[in-house]
C-alpha cells in the first residue's frame, strides 16, 4: 500500500499526499497496478503529467507565438496563423481539437470541453465516453469529474491496464528497460516530452518502494 510519507517523499511538490495516497491506492489495486516496478512507472508517469498531482485540467494558455509553432508546428507555420490563439484556451483547444478523437467541428466546442483531464490527461470526446463507460459514470455530460481525485486516478488506472502498460512496466530480464519506459511515455504523451524527468521520477520513486 502507497501512504501518504512515501508519496511526499517521492512527490514533494504533491499538496496533499494523504487524500492522494487514499485515491490511488484502490485504483491501481483495481488495475492490476500492484508490483513495485508497476507502480513506480504509473506514479513516475502520472506524477509528471499532473505537476505532481496539482494540476488535473491541460494547461492550453500559451503566451507567445514561438511556443505555438514549437508545439504544433503543422497547425501553426507561421507567427501571423498563432494570433488567434495566444493567451485563449478555449479558442487553441477548439482548434487544435476539433475533428479528432471523437470531437466535432471547431464551432462544436468540443475540443475545450473535452480538453486533458485527470493526472493522465484523458482528452478527446471519444476517451471520455470510453472511460466513462468503464468506470460508470456520464464524462459526456459532466466532464468536469475527471478533476476528483478518486476519478482521477481510476481513468488513469484504466487507460494504464487497457494500454498494455503493466506489461512494459514489468522489469524483463533480458529486456531493454528505457525502451520499455520511452514506449509508456509515447503511449501517454503522444512523444517523449519530458522523458529525462520522468525517468528520474520512476528511479527515485522505485528506490523508495524498495527501500
Amino acid at each position: 500500500m502507497l501512504n501518504a510519507t512515501a508519496l511526499k517523499k517521492v512527490l514533494p511538490l504533491c499538496k496533499e499526499p494523504e487524500l492522494w495516497a487514499n485515491a490511488l491506492n484502490p485504483a491501481m489495486t483495481k488495475f492490476g497496478i500492484n508490483t513495485p516496478a508497476r507502480i513506480a512507472s504509473f506514479l513516475a508517469q502520472t506524477g509528471f503529467e499532473s505537476g505532481q498531482f496539482n494540476n488535473l485540467v491541460e494547461n492550453l494558455n500559451y503566451k507567445t507565438p514561438a511556443r505555438l509553432m514549437k508545439v504544433w508546428p503543422k497547425r501553426f507555420p507561421t507567427q501571423a496563423s498563432t494570433t488567434p490563439y495566444v493567451n485563449n484556451q478555449e479558442k487553441l483547444a477548439n482548434f487544435v481539437y476539433a475533428n479528432r478523437i471523437g470531437n466535432g467541428d471547431v464551432n462544436s466546442g468540443d475540443g475545450f470541453r473535452y480538453r486533458g483531464r485527470g493526472i493522465i490527461q484523458i482528452t478527446g470526446k471519444s476517451n471520455y465516453a470510453e472511460t466513462g463507460k468503464a468506470l460508470g459514470v456520464d464524462l459526456i455530460n459532466h466532464p468536469e469529474l475527471l478533476v476528483t481525485p478518486e476519478l482521477a486516478a481510476l481513468s488513469a488506472a484504466y487507460f494504464w491496464q487497457g494500454h498494455g502498460l503493466n506489461a512494459l512496466a514489468d522489469d524483463q530480464t533480458g529486456d531493454d528497460d528505457l525502451e520499455d519506459f520511452t514506449t509508456i511515455t509515447k503511449k501517454i504523451n503522444g512523444g517523449t516530452a519530458g522523458l529525462s524527468q520522468r525517468l528520474a521520477l520512476f528511479k527515485a520513486i522505485e528506490q523508495t518502494l524498495v527501500a
